[in-house]
């Protein structure tokens, strides 16, 4: 399939062309690389609405790169060395013991990809949903399989900022940019989250069965049935759940998901990268290449891990030279990079199935139900060769164990688990800081620019 740009750009060609009564009339266009929302709002051609999922990909992987460097720096699964810029360590991992301000390095005054990108794909998604539902070109049917999708894509991406600002609340209400609805507090916002994701389920449900009826992108493969979104969507929503604290809603998700205790780890949903007109894969450094900017193992993540565990052949790779990155708080050694990604065009998963047994395995040891948490939970260390469970079967021990577990099956993911999961947990003081003298964050201010909106709009 080709890449999201080309697709893209083929995409509004296409539209272009159809579109057009007179071939030798030229339509009037303001700005022919950003079309307007008004061109597509208004009885859109198949092919527009087609160049607006498209879009919605794009916007969706938005997110990868400043979670990925960010979000796992404040859980210390990585270090993000750079040798040009010392604030990525000084800042990131909190050496100057300064609390984060509205302008944080790294995220600026939009917040970068942990809050401009996601609602900038939140948009996106309402334009497509506008766009689908004011059209007599595509059928019913479709039209509530493009709501499904986006309404999918935006619940995910609504988690984004809400763990970001975590208890400073984010706007639910953004489909008038010009007049968002107010900030709500963290629980309220995963409720509303969880209501858009069941509206989506609910959409992909009326949308009948078969396949999608528009194109997705390689990073759909295998999902891209109306029941396969379906099933990606109640695993996103099982995500959401646990962080709810609805144990029994994550299993009833995962019961409707892609999870499968037998299955392949790696199975789910990714996002596609390739060689140009397209972006190459942003966690992707050649082995032992002679750089010093990039991802590293954190210490501590190598000293914990126990003997024989394939998650660490597998995932990490042992520099012959190490990288490192001096500031004035001291030194960073980075041994081993990432050895996830086998080249530059390698898609970076967005949910797996191994985090869908895992979170079965949360849901079962809170809710009390110790063999089918252990279950699961043997599941994860047979793959990873290192035998099945023999610790105690407490609530406390269970959790302790998958919350260990988690931390190297889920290593570094373009999510900052262990970052959340220490939060939620209320263990962010069990995060070591000995290897950089750095501080913890729990959560972020809101970017500079949406203080500034609330002040422009009372003016």
């Amino acid at each position: 399939m080709k890449n999201l740009r080309n697709y893209f750009a083929s995409a509004l060609v296409t539209a272009a062309i159809l579109s057009s009564c007179n071939p030798l009339q030229l339509d009037e266009v303001q700005d022919p690389n950003n079309p307007s929302e008004a061109s597509v709002s208004n009885n859109a051609t198949p092919q527009q609405i087609q160049f607006l999922i498209t879009g919605l990909e794009s916007r969706h992987r938005g997110y990868v790169t400043n979670i990925s460097q960010a979000w796992n720096t404040f859980g210390r699964e990585i270090w993000y060395l750079n040798a040009s810029d010392p604030r990525f360590q000084t800042d990131w991992l909190g050496q100057n013991g300064r609390v984060p301000d509205r302008a944080y390095f790294g995220f600026g005054t939009t917040g970068g990809g942990s809050w401009a990108s996601p609602y900038q794909a939140i948009k996106q998604a309402d334009v497509l949903i506008t766009s689908a539902a004011n059209t007599n070109l595509i059928p019913e049917t479709s039209k509530s399989a493009v709501r499904g999708f986006a309404k999918t894509i935006q619940g995910f991406q609504f988690m984004i900022p809400a763990n970001f600002v975590y208890q400073n609340g984010i706007r639910i209400d953004v489909k008038d940019p010009l007049n968002p609805g107010p900030f709500v507090p963290y629980a309220q916002a995963l409720d509303a989250i969880k209501a858009i994701l069941d509206e989506g389920d609910a959409d992909l449900q009326a949308a009948g069965t078969g396949n999608f009826p528009f194109a997705l992108t390689r990073g759909f493969n295998g999902y891209n049935s109306i029941a396969g979104l379906r099933q990606v969507n109640r695993a996103i929503a099982a995500r959401l759940n646990a962080y709810r604290k609805d144990w029994q809603g994550v299993l009833t998700a995962l019961n409707a998901s892609f999870m499968n205790l037998n299955g392949d780890l790696n199975a789910g949903p990714s996002h596609p990268y390739g060689a140009s007109p397209d972006v190459f894969n942003p966690l992707f450094y050649v082995p032992n290449a002679a750089v010093n900017t990039i991802i590293v193992v954190h210490p501590s993540v190598l000293r914990d891990t126990i003997p024989g565990d394939r998650r660490v052949r597998t995932k990490f790779f042992r520099r012959t030279t190490p990288v490192t990155v001096t500031t004035d708080a001291g030194a960073l050694v980075g041994t081993h990079q990432d050895a996830r990604w086998a080249t530059n065009t390698a898609s970076i998963p967005f949910i797996r199935n191994e985090e869908l047994i895992l979170l079965k395995a949360e849901a079962h040891a809170n809710l009390n139900q110790a063999t089918q948490a252990v279950e699961a939970i043997n599941v994860i260390r047979n793959a990873a060769g290192i035998g099945p469970y023999t610790g105690a079967t407490t609530q406390a021990a269970l959790i302790d164990e998958i919350l260990f577990q988690r931390r190297y099956s889920l290593w570094a993911e373009p999510w900052g688990h262990r970052w959340i999961d220490a939060r939620r947990y209320e263990r962010l003081n069990q995060i070591p800081t000995s290897f950089d003298g750095g501080t913890i964050f729990t959560q972020f201010p809101h970017p500079q620019a949406e203080l500034s909106w609330d002040q422009y709009k009372g003016d």
